[in-house]
């Protein structure tokens, strides 16, 4: 997945630090995402959910606020309202690029900060937030200690996530002020909620009040026992999966017409956990699906096994050859079933050591229908025929570089 590091001028002048995470194919689709209080464009939900919309075809910007992460600026001269303003001016550039944002997805604060900019981002046609506080104030609970001294002083120093940090008395008075009521409701656009019931930094009962105050379209996803950063990785690759899945709903994607030679397109696979060997399989925009070892070889068993999409790409293109052969022919073919199995083991298939081994697939397939036996002995024959049976006969030639970019980032 390329990856471009720029930048681009707030409201005031400072020059925010951003990615814009792009598909190796054309850019169906352009979303704009804003990060967590405190938080930086590169926290892992934020490059999780980028890398899997980026897989199905969506442009993805994701940039640090004003004072955050490599942005310029003085964090203690922000606030709410100012991070809305960056939200718009990122929405400008990615307009500017001729990649005016199809949706909006916010964490926390970015959360709340999406649903008031998307007023001023006529673009947008999908909303979604994460975790987000339905009254911005809420975050002052962070900082209830240091209240006191702002108030008197007109800043504070406080400790957030372990890093200290300034803020100044505009910040609290502003976002005290902001009432996101009146956007949700005239927020002329599609919603996904996301939000964890056993969120303790901001609890479930904010996603309730966006949500009933939203107007259709309008939906609302648990993420079950996740935390409020969702740090782990199978949480965030589930938010990733369900916005994905949801956005394709409200957001056109119809991809141009493939390159000659290459009528399905490019697949994709992204490793998803470095921890073990989970992969997020994109075929195109509209079809995904994961890959995984067993339990038993390392794996966490979340999807089918290398092998087993093999077998399933033996067995799916045999039933579709007999399906159409016995079409042609007005034979009464009723429903057709194989079973594929593989004799090799898993993971040790990637050791350099240890005996050669040959391959053998076993099919074992089923026809329903007033077939005749001359008409079975046929079809079984016909299997032999299927492109895929074809391929794994004869071989295949593997052509493999190195990409100049990717998704590893620094």
């Amino acid at each position: 997945m390329p990856t471009e590091r720029i930048s681009f001028n707030s409201r005031t002048g400072d020059r925010l630090a951003a990615r814009l995470d792009l598909p190796e194919g054309p850019v169906l689709a352009t979303a704009l995402f804003a990060h967590c209080f405190t938080c930086s464009k590169d926290i892992p939900a934020a490059r999780r959910i980028a890398a899997r919309l980026a897989a199905m075809g969506f442009a993805v910007l994701r940039f640090d606020f004003t004072g955050l992460g490599h942005s310029e600026g003085e964090f203690a001269n922000t606030t709410f309202t100012s991070n809305v303003a960056d939200l718009i001016a990122a929405a400008e550039y990615l307009a500017d690029r001729q990649l005016p944002p199809d949706l909006l997805i916010g964490h926390s604060l970015g959360g709340a900060a999406v649903l008031r900019a998307r007023a001023d981002i006529p673009s947008a046609r999908g909303v979604v937030t994460l975790g987000a506080p339905f009254d911005p104030g809420h975050v002052t609970h962070h900082f209830d200690a240091a209240l006191s001294e702002i108030e008197a002083k007109g800043k504070a120093e406080v400790t957030l996530g372990g890093r200290p940090f300034v803020i100044g008395k505009e910040f609290v008075d502003d976002i005290r002020a902001e009432a996101l009521e009146p956007a949700i409701e005239g927020l002329k656009a599609a919603l996904l909620v996301l939000h964890a019931p056993r969120d303790e930094t901001v609890s479930i009962d904010n996603a309730a009040s966006i949500f009933t105050a939203a107007k259709h379209p309008k939906s609302f996803i648990t993420l079950d026992d996740a935390d409020h950063l969702i740090s782990r990785a199978e949480d965030a690759e589930y938010a990733a999966e369900v916005i994905a899945a949801w956005a394709k709903r409200y957001i056109d994607m119809t991809p141009p017409a493939p390159p000659p030679g290459a009528p399905e397109g490019v697949l994709r696979v992204t490793e998803a956990d470095p921890d073990g060997f989970l992969q997020d399989v994109q075929s195109g925009p509209h079809h995904h699906a994961l890959a995984d070892e067993p339990l038993a070889y390392g794996g966490t068993n979340r999807g089918m096994s290398p092998y087993g999409f093999v077998s399933a790409g033996l067995g799916a293109c045999t039933s579709m050859t007999l399906r159409m052969y016995a079409r042609r022919k007005g034979w009464p073919l009723e429903s057709i079933s194989v079973d594929i199995s593989h004799d090799k083991v898993h993971a040790q298939d990637a050791l350099p050591s240890g005996p050669a081994k040959i391959d053998q697939f076993t099919r074992r397939i089923r026809l329903s229908g007033p077939l005749s036996d001359e008409q079975r002995s046929k079809l079984l024959e016909i299997a032999d025929k299927c492109p895929v049976h074809r391929t794994l006969e004869a071989g295949a030639r593997v052509v493999t570089s190195l990409a100049t970019s990717g998704p590893l980032e620094e």
